[in-house]
């Protein structure tokens, strides 16, 4: 009977070594998750939080395509493949143009009423994912489509309104430039976004960009404060 005793108090032990070692596991996943990020496009850094997107993580755009398109652009110059669903007037070709691979963006402009499975397919084999929902999306499927863009580390962008986004962006002034006294032609447009972060808790930011420039790429100034010091982006 004594021999046995050393017996009984292995599987404690461990038991207690398998917990301590899937802890540390589980916060060397956390960390990881934590710590990824997505190239972003330069003129948007500092709108995001963290100056990035983040793996798994969402965000919300409102009012301007082409604010999408420039959050598509940093990560699809960084090699992503990229995908766009439910929107049929997404402009391919101007999207080439602000830098986007077409090569590595998928299109599913008309995805019906099964908008949310055919998102979570498309999360399942790409990076970056860009959505328009057409309608509102239950509670319980939201959080199940949020477990699977941490699971695959693939960045959701939402055109509109959505629950827990790490940050969301809103156009809050837009002008367009090139016109004259009844010549000329629309050639640069300049914006001004505004970022309100997860929850509306933390502080907000604002720049002004040329959504796009004269010619065709994305800038930005410094800070609305700061003055027409441009910085240029490189796509």
């Amino acid at each position: 009977m004594t021999s046995a005793a050393p017996h009984l108090r292995e599987p404690v032990a461990d038991r207690a070594q398998v917990h301590e070692l899937q802890t540390r596991i589980r916060q060397m996943q956390a960390t990881k998750l934590e710590s990824r990020t997505l190239q972003t496009h330069p003129a948007l850094s500092p709108l995001l939080p963290g100056g990035a997107l983040k793996a798994g993580g969402a965000y919300s755009v409102r009012g301007s395509t082409t604010l999408l398109m420039a959050m598509l652009a940093g990560p699809s110059a960084a090699g992503a493949w990229c995908g766009v669903i439910g929107m049929p007037d997404f402009g391919a070709e101007a999207a080439g143009r602000f830098g986007i691979d077409l090569e590595r963006l998928v299109l599913v402009p008309h995805p019906g009423d099964d908008w949310l499975t055919v998102t979570a397919a498309v999360v399942d084999v790409l990076s970056v994912v860009v959505v328009a929902p057409p309608s509102r999306a239950r509670d319980g499927d939201i959080a199940r489509l949020s477990a699977r863009l941490r699971q695959r580390e693939t960045t959701l962008i939402v055109a509109g309104d959505w629950p827990q986004v790490e940050a969301t962006l809103t156009v809050a002034r837009s002008g367009w430039d090139g016109l004259g006294t009844g010549n000329g032609y629309l050639s640069s447009r300049r914006v001004t976004v505004e970022s309100v972060p997860r929850g509306g808790s933390g502080p907000r930011r604002t720049a002004e960009l040329w959504l796009p420039a004269p010619d065709e790429r994305f800038l930005a100034e410094r800070s609305v404060a700061s003055g027409p010091t441009l910085l240029e982006a490189v796509v």
